[in-house]
């Protein structure tokens, strides 16, 4: 295990992980297109559906051949793809990747119950059918320590290509808005999201700001007092009242709550 540590470390490093080429820009209150390449571990997982390949959810890159994205976007009866380097879908810009999954090759948490999405461990890793060829436009995305929890009202970004209100249209390009983050001793409040949140989680945002479907599996994007940007959260659900609800802040898996479990399945496999 050691040694496997060692070896992400030492990728991670000389990729220059959490460290985007072009810089996110620096406010956003209600969600923006991203600045294209800003956020190069982002990807877009999509299946396959009468011959085409459509967008589904979003993931990030953590390692050359490992994407993570969120269980509740599997289905093993779909044929799926990640396609890096995606900034605006209705144009090829000649920076993606398309990378197509085997099906043997997606771990979904054990203890995901599709029927209790409140109940936690809403994550997945996917091992990629070739490596990714990192560069400015396709990086990885950095993973907090073990544990780490983020301070009440920390600026973290939501990025991806999710509905832009609810029962809205899926974006063309990238999407991102600012989601403060709700701690747990606010976010578990009985007219907050009461017993639903979990301590594996993370809130963040709500009302104006959000997710919405389509942002599932995608990244809350926080940045480190070095500067990096880690990804500590994987987007898990939001209000069925809607996607900006008050009080209802978009839930995310917590990332530093399954370091073990992402060390043992890529070590496994």
């Amino acid at each position: 295990m050691l040694q496997l540590l060692v070896a992400l470390l030492l990728v991670a490093l000389a990729s220059g992980c959490g460290r985007p080429a072009y810089s996110p820009a620096a406010r956003v209150v209600n969600g923006d297109d991203a600045v294209p390449y800003s956020w190069p571990w982002q990807i877009s997982l999509q299946y396959e559906k009468d011959g085409t390949f459509r967008h589904t959810c979003g993931g990030s890159l953590i390692a050359a051949d490992w994407v993570m994205t969120a269980a509740h976007c599997i289905n093993k009866l779909l044929t799926y793809q990640v396609v890096l380097g995606e900034y605006d879908r209705s144009l090829e810009e000649g920076e993606e990747q398309v990378i197509p999954v085997n099906s043997d090759d997606i771990f979904v948490h054990e203890k995901w119950n599709s029927n209790c999405v409140s109940c936690g461990n809403d994550i997945a890793l996917i091992k990629l059918s070739r490596s990714a060829q990192l560069n400015d436009e396709v990086q990885l995305g950095c993973l907090p320590q073990a544990g780490a929890i983020l301070p009440n009202e920390a600026p973290c970004y939501i990025s991806g290509w999710g509905r832009l209100y609810t029962g809205g249209p899926l974006p063309d390009k990238l999407q991102q808005a600012l989601l403060p983050v709700v701690d747990y001793a606010h976010c578990s409040k009985w007219d907050w999201w009461s017993i639903y949140v979990k301590n594996s989680m993370v809130c963040a945002g709500g009302d104006i700001q959000s997710g919405c479907n389509g942002d599932s599996g995608g990244p809350l994007n926080c940045q480190a007092e070095d500067g990096t940007w880690q990804v500590h959260g994987v987007t898990s659900f939001v209000s069925s009242l809607g996607c900006n609800t008050l009080k209802k802040p978009t839930v995310f898996t917590r990332v530093s709550a399954f370091n073990d479990w992402i060390e043992k399945i890529i070590a496994e496999h």
